[in-house]
């Protein structure tokens, strides 16, 4: 009798869910303003999408809180609960949905429109953008939402693809963009990136697929291999020298730089510890360009911070008699770079000791902190200089210790992408925060919101099962020693 009745009851609503859908299409219909365009405009979309996305990579939750901690270029003089791997969950709410909601669902929409515009070159810079955001998702996530993702009407929940899936499929993605772009055909409007330069889209496209093929070079060799045969010798299919960086050019405010915005209203970050003491010992060139002297005169010194000090230490430290990050870094118009020359050329010294490249990978290592130094205006003496110290002269038995110590110190700033390089590489050997809780650990990924946890649960847990347990200590599969 109870299952007749649940029946009879659905039965029931059926009708009612068709009379509420059919005054919601007819509602849609008269609510439409005649005036206004009923399609989004691709210039829109794509300049919007940019902002949005940049200021978040660069930005407070996704950088500032986690990955610059982790990576130990920055610290924490107050507030050091991030800094001692606790981070908030709405840190990590904001990453998650601003990459989805504001990136991947508007270059997905992008791309479509792509589709129907006699102008491919909108379809291929949404792919490369999206290919981007996907990249840094799954870097630091590791399977998320890729194949079913942006396609709500479709799949309300999406499933978690494999990280191995998702960096093969945005390598054929960018393939694909790179062949699309028209460099003489129409321009596109809204490229507040590259100010519509389709031959730098290309190029970016064509760097990126090294970096991923780089990325997984420990776990699926011969795909690199074959990514480096077609593309990674060739300078007219990449990134050239330092005027062709890849970077968002941030104005003044309200369009100003994340860092620059932040340090309006707060002060408690300061350089790590970690990375002067690097840098003193190298004698190190971009020393006082990548920190400030102390604001108190009668420190005589650049002072880091140790990372992870409890709340009361890192009080006693005082804000005046330590050192800041370099002004250079958070002016407000202070470029967020997405990919440099200098990250290329130590992914070719890489790929040529390898045996994936023709050329010389010492040769390849040295014009990376080369053009690393000549990137902040150093002088061709003091290159010379820095070069020929044993310290920092390639070791080619130990190539990810050479490789992995000098491009973490030419990604500074660029937090997102020195996490990921730092743990593929295992190199600069750091110590955990002070007062970690992680055990004497540190993180290896963020945890997914909690949101996924409620709306998305199935999915979510088969994406646990399958890569381990959903903590900051799980290593991510591109990540193999």
């Amino acid at each position: 009798m109870k299952k007749l009745k649940f029946i009879y009851t659905l039965w029931l609503a059926l009708p009612l869910v068709a009379v509420i859908s059919g005054c919601q299409k007819q509602l849609e219909r008269i609510n439409q303003n005649p005036n206004e365009p009923s399609i989004v405009q691709p210039d829109y979309l794509l300049s919007n999408g940019i902002k949005a996305n940049v200021d978040t990579y660069w930005g407070n939750e996704a950088s500032m809180e986690a990955a610059l901690l982790y990576v130990q270029y920055w610290s924490k003089i107050q507030y050091t609960d991030p800094d001692r791997y606790i981070p908030a969950a709405a840190n990590i709410q904001t990453v998650w949905s601003n990459f989805y909601a504001q990136g991947i669902e508007d270059f997905t929409t992008l791309v479509q429109l792509g589709d129907s515009l006699p102008n491919p070159n909108y379809k291929a810079v949404g792919l490369i953008m999206r290919a981007w955001l996907f990249q840094n998702v799954t870097d630091l996530f590791g399977s998320v939402p890729y194949s079913q993702a942006a396609n709500i009407r479709q799949y309300l929940t999406p499933k978690y693809d494999e990280q191995k899936d998702i960096y093969t499929g945005i390598l054929a993605e960018l393939k694909t963009a790179a062949q699309l772009i028209d460099e003489t055909g129409n321009p596109i409007q809204g490229d507040i990136l590259l100010a519509g330069n389709m031959r730098l889209w290309k190029k970016f496209a064509n760097s990126l697929r090294l970096r991923i093929a780089i990325r997984i070079a420990d776990k699926l060799p011969e795909v690199s291999k074959a990514v480096f045969a077609e593309v990674g010798a060739d300078a007219a299919l990449l990134v050239a020298d330092n005027k062709e960086n890849i970077q968002l050019n941030y104005k003044a405010s309200p369009n100003q730089n994340p860092v620059g915005r932040n340090r309006e209203t707060r002060n408690d970050y300061r350089i790590s510890k970690t990375i002067i003491d690097k840098l003193k010992a190298l004698n190190d060139p971009r020393l006082t360009i990548y920190a400030d002297k102390a604001k108190d005169t009668s420190v005589h010194d650049l002072i880091g911070v140790t990372n992870g000090l409890p709340v009361d230490s890192a009080a006693r430290l005082g804000f005046d008699r330590t050192s800041d990050i370099g002004t250079v870094f958070k002016t407000s118009d202070a470029p967020a770079v997405l990919f440099s020359y200098a990250e290329l050329l130590f992914i070719q010294a890489e790929a040529a000791q390898r045996g994936w490249l023709s050329g010389n990978a010492a040769t390849y290592y040295n014009q990376a902190i080369t053009a690393s130094l000549k990137q902040y205006g150093i002088t061709d003496s003091l290159v010379t200089k820095y070069l020929a110290q044993p310290a920092v002269v390639y070791n080619a038995t130990n190539y990810k210790q050479s490789i992995g110590d000098q491009k973490w110190l030419a990604l500074f700033g660029n937090g997102l992408e020195a996490f990921a390089e730092w743990r593929r590489l295992d190199y600069p050997q750091l110590k955990p925060a002070y007062s970690g809780v992680l055990q004497g650990k540190i993180p290896l990924r963020l945890t997914y919101p909690s949101t996924e946890q409620a709306v998305n649960r199935e999915n979510y847990k088969t994406a646990v099962a399958t890569q381990g347990a959903d903590v900051l200590t799980t290593k991510l599969w591109f990540d193999a020693f």
